[in-house]
This record gives C-alpha cells, structure tokens and sequence, in this order.
C-alpha cells in the first residue's frame, strides 16, 4: 500500500508527497504490533508512538514544536487518509489531537498555549473536543452547560456526550454557556442562542469533573458522557473573549471537516485494495472473479467514486491553505460525498466477498463498521446537505 500517485496533483507540494510517503512505510513497520484488544491502551499507545515518531507535530503550530507556522488542512488530509488506509483507530487517535486542540491553537492565552501544545505534539497528552450534549448535537444553540464566573474562577455545570477520547484525556477543549456572577447569560452582540457560548479549557483530574459513562459503539473508540459539577477552572482557560465560542468551534470544524472526509477516503481506497485482490484470487466456474464483467463494472464504478471524492476533499483544503478562502461550503460537499460513496464502496466491497465479508475480523467487515459513524460525526450528511443548499441559495 504504497501507490501515493493520487497525491500527484497541483492541489499538493513536494512536502505533503514526501509526509505521506514517511507515513506510509512507518504505518507499514508499526502498527502491526498494536494490540486493539482493550480499545483505551490501544489508543494511549498509538498516541505515544505517532507523537515519539513526529507524526503529531501536523496537529499544533511550529511555535509550539509543530512541523509548520501554521494548522495546513492539506498535511491533516495526507495523515488521516494513510492513517486511515492502513488502521481505524490510528486515524482517530491522530485527528483528535488536532481537533482537540484546535481551538487552543485558535484562541488560547500564550501560557496555556506552551502548556499544551507541546505535550500533545509529543504524544504525551491526549485531548478531546468536548461541544455535544444529550440534547444538543446537530443544534448546538440548545445547548444548556454552563460556565458562571464566581469573580475568581469559571464553574461548569452540566453535561456533555459523545465524546472523543473521553475517559482517557488529559485535556479537554469545553463549550458551555457564560453566565455573570448573577447568573446572566454574557457574550457577544445579537442576542441570538449562540452569543453567550464561549469555550474553555479543563484538564482531567480537575474536582468537578466526572467520567458518567463510558460508551460503546460499533466500530470500537474511546467515548463517553462527561458530567460537571461546580467544577471550577482558572479564569485564563476561556478561549478568546466571552461568546466567542460558537464560532471558534465552527472554525475549528472548518479545519478539520475536510479530514473526516479524508478519512472516509482511506477507508474507501484500502475496501478498493481488497477487493480487487480478492477478485483477481477468487476462482469460480473455471475462471477468476476479476474475469467477470459485472466486477469489472463494480469495480471501475468504486473507483470513479473514490476519486470524485477526492477531488472535492483535496480542493477544500487547499482552499484553505493556498488561497485563505473560507471553506465551509466546500468542506461540506467534501465530507458528505466522501463518506457516503466510501459506505457504498466499502459495502459493494463487503458483497464481492461473499461470506468472508461478513467474518468478523475480516478487513471489509472492520472498514464497514469504521465508516459508518463517519456519516455522523461532526455533521451529519444531512447537516452538510444543508450547509451547501443554504450557501447555494444565498449566492
């Protein structure tokens, strides 16, 4: 799994062909030896080890020991797409690091910078991105933790869920609604349910904070429902100014969107892998899988799929980066299309195994479980559908 002649376009530097490369062969030397059986460990160890071999540096700024002067989408498109190529949970334990701290990189004080940044370049701290509530996940304006300024501190109340690397975080990035010390809700100008959200920074084993539950999905990650009581926080953990925090998880998202959508690329392009190996070994009725036209349908149609997905992905970060455009449009139609025709190649690659598709432990099985939550996560397909036609219709 070296072929990295997708990356061979105007939309990529010499440095991102050169990065994927390096991860490609590490991904092929390492991850092999990652024992997945208790999901936490396996995780805390592929933080370590991405974060010892300098993996994690494409997460945080060079300021704060990153690889560049500043978050470039194209670098978080590379990794996540080979990480995702050759191992799921790699994938995950290297976009939450960034998307854990993205909003610290965005807006935090200098001191907490230099406080996290580096540890989380290095693999020593985990983060997690803390925005989802039991009632507010798609509709974040009803959302109801709050943080109140006690005069000395911030104190959270309240919950949060769905959250990444939950349980097993030392740093978690929080949005909950700013109160004044009377319990009135501050922020920014407007009035609208989003001005008073700000968001903060909570380090784990801080009194107050508990670990309600922990949460199994599908497809294995470390998740769970967050719980704070009067859990106080020192009042330079805000992130930027009061009410400024929906837009700083929106520009957070911003980022990072384009690399859930090259994710579900990784897990497409390695389901492609499979089955056209399966089908060139796959013998039946004196001939070879492969030798079938309707596989040869299937298998052009999977790969045409896989690469209008790619094209939409690779331009919305190279937006982004080369012209500083503001890309939510295109981050959206990026991860909608990527992660719906990745669950359509994945699963077209599921029925061309026949009952070997199914055998749990199998790779087609793995990558069917891993992609669906994709179509979910940081905006559902339904979500980014919208995101698009609304631009559509205000252009």
């Amino acid at each position: 799994m070296t072929r990295l002649s997708h990356l061979d376009i105007p939309f990529f530097d010499d440095l991102h062909r050169e990065q994927a490369a390096a991860l490609d062969v590490w991904c092929a030397q390492h991850l092999a030896s990652v024992d997945h059986a208790d999901t936490d460990a396996a995780c805390r160890r592929l933080v370590t080890m991405l974060g010892q071999a300098g993996h994690l540096r494409w997460c945080v700024p060079a300021a704060h020991g990153g690889a560049l002067p500043a978050l470039d989408s194209r670098a978080l498109v590379v990794a996540r797409e080979t990480l995702a190529r050759h191992d799921g949970l790699a994938d995950f334990a290297f976009a939450m690091q960034g998307l854990g701290t993205g909003a610290i990189t965005l807006a935090g004080r200098p001191e907490l910078q230099a406080r996290v940044l580096p540890r989380v370049a290095r693999g020593e701290w985990i983060s997690a991105f803390a925005l989802s509530e039991p009632q507010a996940g798609s509709d974040v304006a009803a959302m109801v933790c709050t943080a109140r300024d006690d005069g000395e501190h911030w104190v959270l109340d309240g919950q949060k869920t769905w959250i990444s690397n939950g349980g097993i975080a030392d740093v978690y990035c929080v949005f909950a609604r700013t109160l004044d010390v009377d319990g009135q809700p501050v922020g920014g100008p407007g009035g609208k349910p989003t001005a008073s959200i700000s968001a903060f920074v909570v380090e784990a084993g801080t009194p107050g904070l508990e670990i309600a539950e922990r949460i199994d999905v599908i497809a294995p990650h470390p998740l769970a429902r967050l719980q704070f009581s009067g859990c106080r926080i020192p009042k330079g953990h805000l992130l930027g100014a009061p009410g400024e925090g929906f837009k700083l998880a929106m520009r957070t998202l911003d980022i990072f969107r384009a690399s859930v959508a090259a994710a579900a690329l990784g897990f497409a392009r390695r389901a492609l892998d499979e089955a056209v190996a399966h089908a060139k070994a796959r013998r039946m009725f004196g001939q070879t899988l492969a030798d079938f036209q309707l596989t040869q349908a299937a298998l052009g149609e999977m790969a045409a799929a896989i690469d209008a997905a790619a094209l939409l992905t690779y331009r919305a970060a190279w937006l982004r980066d080369v012209k500083g455009a503001r890309t939510t449009r295109e981050a959206a139609m990026a991860k909608m299309c990527a992660t719906e025709n990745a669950q359509r190649v994945i699963d077209r690659a599921l029925q061309m195994h026949g009952g070997l598709g199914v055998r749990v432990g199998s790779v087609v099985e793995s990558l069917y479980r891993e992609i669906r939550a994709l179509r979910i996560y940081e905006g559902a397909t339904e979500v980014q559908q919208l995101i698009v036609g609304r631009d559509v219709l205000g252009a």
